[in-house]
């Protein structure tokens, strides 16, 4: 009882150990005064009711010596409160000592209204600076702007007061800013255990920043610390905008020198800019000559309006990160849909892509798992998720939601999952009037998105509905057709095709590699794979029986991309260690290197050999044409924005595909290097691009777990495939250009009918991720190159 007591003062605000104890002793001392009186009141009774002047001696006798027994018992409980007391002082103390906070929770914690949902509650940690570079005092003082940017987002969008998503944000609540990171907040569950908290912490480290999140629920056993930007270089940020003033004030330089103001004026007006050209300059040289100026101090003189970009690229992190935490609780308690999707487009600055990816696939994940506790709730917020998700300029995530959401509700109604062609007369003898509030919204966000196929074919039956609400005999003959829902909103498709997936098995798992198979290939004889490996080596293979020909080993470093020439004599790799990058040509048939291509100042992801044999083009941050036989450079492409993941070249040679970290794929002239399509659909890196063996069509996977098929020739989306759960990351066309084989990152291999786009099975052999694939020219055999460090052949039986 004393610690239920300390505690309870303790909360209640008063820090002082003295008043502990005291108010402990007098509580004690209250008890058995109280319980003394009731045994006096009891004897007072007893003697009233015998009033015979013999006993009365006797009943005095016994209530003395009952008191003093009391007073004995009193004073020993006394000691024992007192010890006791005594014994609890140190943890007392102790505990006060660790509070992290300025203020006790008595003063922030209050009980929601009945029935209203219990605010999440947000702190923000002071900024941990670690470092003596004088331009980290700038950043020592932004937790004012980051709070008070997180105030004003919070009590815009989710004000404390709020009957749906209370949030109380509470900034500089920090005793001082010796904030000791997880140390701090276990002491603070301790107390708020039973309280939802999320603690945003910033640290800087030197040239490297670490953003991190603390958060536990209602009543949760145990709290989750994640760290979600880790040893970011935020000094590049701030440069990159410095460059980006300096090449602006390049131009308004040439403006004004053509305008006839002299050089002297010039360089006096332009101040800093005039030193940072100079420097960038420099440096735009030394890269050109292939020197990597990434880790040089040059010395760019940064001003607060590039120190700006840095901070509002935090504030969009913290803001966000505070929305969708605050979402997330409010889901999972009160099953209250999301509120931040809509608010995406207005946030300034805009929510990083990567952020935004992760927290809206987290919302869908979280229905599928209610689907069987909590449906109804499960279908109007898959809906109203779909609905908020319409106002982004990527209609991707809402047109994914959509697609779950009418699955969802096919599957509610009983509706087969096994066809994506639904009968009309099916769904109509299962709807009833109240579908067509489900109805209504999906119409709305179809026509959001401007899918008039399937708006089309929703009105279709809100038309049923209304033939159903008035009554009448049926739906009219021409209404008994089929509606065919869209691949990118289809149902689950069935596997059927001439092609048994249960046909093909794995003849051959090959283990010779130390780290992950990254790239594999198949001479076009097929007698010949070849694979390379993390492990700086190329291995030479017999396709037909595993065994091991040659290993191939540079002391280049780890090999990123491999290639076999059509005439099967040469193989081009690349290769990367922590400081350099290269392409080696060697001769297959004896495992000779023939020369070292250098050219490229980072990683060479990508490499692929024209049909004729005498061009060899490389990705990388730009893409590179290089003559083969003599290994002359061609052209130098500097098209995308990011990372060059991979490269494929069409049959009659005329062109070439590049696809990248910015999330395109583009289409080039293979001679002159001219963009012919840029092809914008993935919304992530799309890390595997092939051609089809007729040349007419190009495929495409990506980090959005996404398979794209376009036209060639025109540029034009002709489907989307969904069915991997992870990114993908190696595709290859069969030679009879019927199938299409993809690998992920969710370890599985699927084969796909081109003519259809349908799942034709799925392959699970690898332990880890497949990132590679070669198809043999008989197209009766293919090999795939993993993670988990093996390289596997398949062939159909």
């Amino acid at each position: 009882m004393e610690l239920e007591l300390g505690l309870q003062l303790l909360v209640q605000g008063l820090p002082a150990i003295a008043q502990i104890f005291t108010a402990l002793q007098e509580e004690r001392l209250a008890v058995i005064k109280h319980e003394q009186a009731k045994e006096v009141h009891q004897f007072k009774s007893d003697e009233s009711g015998e009033n015979s002047p013999e006993n009365r001696h006797l009943q005095k006798w016994r209530r003395e010596q009952e008191i003093a027994v009391y007073h004995r018992e009193t004073v020993l409980q006394l000691v024992n409160a007192g010890q006791e007391i005594a014994q609890k002082y140190p943890e007392y103390q102790k505990f006060i000592e660790n509070w992290p906070l300025k203020i006790l929770p008595a003063q922030f914690l209050t009980n929601p209204p009945n029935n209203a949902p219990k605010p999440l509650r947000i702190f923000l940690a002071p900024i941990k600076i670690q470092g003596n570079d004088i331009e980290l005092e700038k950043i020592a003082n932004w937790e004012i702007n980051l709070a008070q940017s997180l105030r004003e987002f919070l009590g815009k969008n989710y004000p404390l007061s709020s009957p749906e998503r209370p949030v109380e944000f509470i900034a500089k609540a920090w005793k001082n800013q010796e904030f000791e990171q997880e140390t701090s907040i276990k002491a603070l569950v301790e107390v708020l255990k039973f309280e939802p908290t999320l603690i945003l912490e910033l640290e800087i480290i030197g040239k490297h920043l670490n953003f991190r999140i603390a958060y536990w629920g209602i009543a949760e056993p145990t709290y989750s610390y994640q760290t979600i930007i880790s040893d970011f270089p935020y000094l590049e940020m701030v440069y990159a905008a410095t460059k980006t003033r300096t090449l602006q004030w390049r131009e308004t330089a040439s403006k004004l020198l053509a305008a006839g103001v002299s050089l002297a004026e010039i360089q006096e007006l332009g101040g800093e800019n005039v030193k940072n050209l100079e420097v960038l300059e420099k440096e735009l040289k030394w890269q050109d000559l292939g020197i990597v100026t990434k880790d040089l101090n040059l010395p760019y003189q940064c001003n607060e309006q590039d120190w700006q970009s840095l901070l509002k690229w935090l504030i969009g992190y913290h803001c966000f990160l505070a929305g969708w935490m605050a979402d997330l609780h409010h889901l999972v308690n009160y099953k209250i849909t999301p509120g931040l999707p809509k608010l995406l487009p207005n946030l300034n600055p805009k929510a990083p892509e990567d952020l935004l990816k992760i927290g809206i696939s987290f919302y869908s994940n979280l229905f599928s798992r209610w689907e069987n506790d909590a449906p109804d709730q499960v279908l109007e917020s898959s809906v109203n998720l779909a609905k908020s998700l319409t106002v982004l300029a990527d209609k991707y995530w809402a047109t994914e939601q959509i697609n779950y959401a009418i699955k969802f509700w096919l599957k509610q109604k009983r509706i087969p999952l096994n066809e994506s062609n639904v009968s009309l007369e099916t769904v109509q003898s299962l709807i009833t009037v109240e579908d067509r509030n489900f109805l209504e919204n999906i119409k709305a966000c179809l026509l959001a998105i401007g899918d008039e196929s399937c708006l089309k074919q929703v009105c279709r039956l809100l038309t049923v509905l209304e033939d159903l609400s008035s009554k009448t005999s049926g739906i009219e003959k021409s209404q008994k057709s089929l509606i065919k829902i869209p691949n990118n909103l289809s149902a689950i498709t069935k596997n059927r095709d001439d092609l048994k997936v249960d046909n093909i098995s794995i003849i051959h798992t090959l283990n010779g590699h130390s780290g992950k198979a990254s790239s594999v290939a198949v001479s076009h004889d097929g007698s010949t794979l070849a694979s390379g490996g993390d492990d700086n080596t190329i291995k030479l293979w017999h396709l037909g029986t595993g065994e091991l020909l040659q290993t191939l080993n540079g002391n280049s470093g780890r090999v990123l991309a491999i290639n076999v020439s059509p005439d099967g004599q040469i193989l081009a790799s690349s290769h990367r260690t922590s400081d350099r990058s290269c392409i080696k040509i060697w001769q297959l048939q004896t495992g000779e290197l023939i020369r070292t291509l250098t050219g490229h100042h980072k990683w060479i992801y990508s490499l692929a050999i024209s049909p004729d044999g005498k061009t060899l083009i490389s990705g990388s941050h730009k893409i590179k044409t290089w003559q083969l036989e003599t290994g002359e450079p061609l052209h130098s492409i500097p098209g995308h924005k990011k990372w060059v993941y991979s490269l494929a070249i069409s049959p009659d040679g005329e062109k070439f595909a590049s696809s990248g970290g910015d999330k395109t794929v583009k289409v080039w002239h293979l001679k002159t290097g001219e963009l012919i399509h840029n092809l914008e659909g993935h919304f992530d890196w799309v890390r595997s691009v092939v051609i089809s063996h007729d040349g007419e069509m190009l495929a495409s996977g990506s980090d959005d777990n996404t398979i794209k098929l376009w036209n060639l020739q025109t540029g034009k989306l002709l489907r989307t495939l969904m069915g991997h759960s992870d990114w993908v990351l190696s595709l290859a066309f069969s030679p009879d250009g019927k199938t299409l084989i993809s690998g992920s990152k969710d370890n599985t291999i699927r084969l796909w009918h081109l003519k259809t786009g349908k799942l034709l099975g799925t392959l699970t052999g690898h332990q880890k991720w497949v990132y590679s694939l070669a198809v043999s020219p008989d197209g009766q055999t293919f090999a795939s190159g993993s993670e988990d460090k093996t390289v596997k052949i398949w062939r159909t039986l």
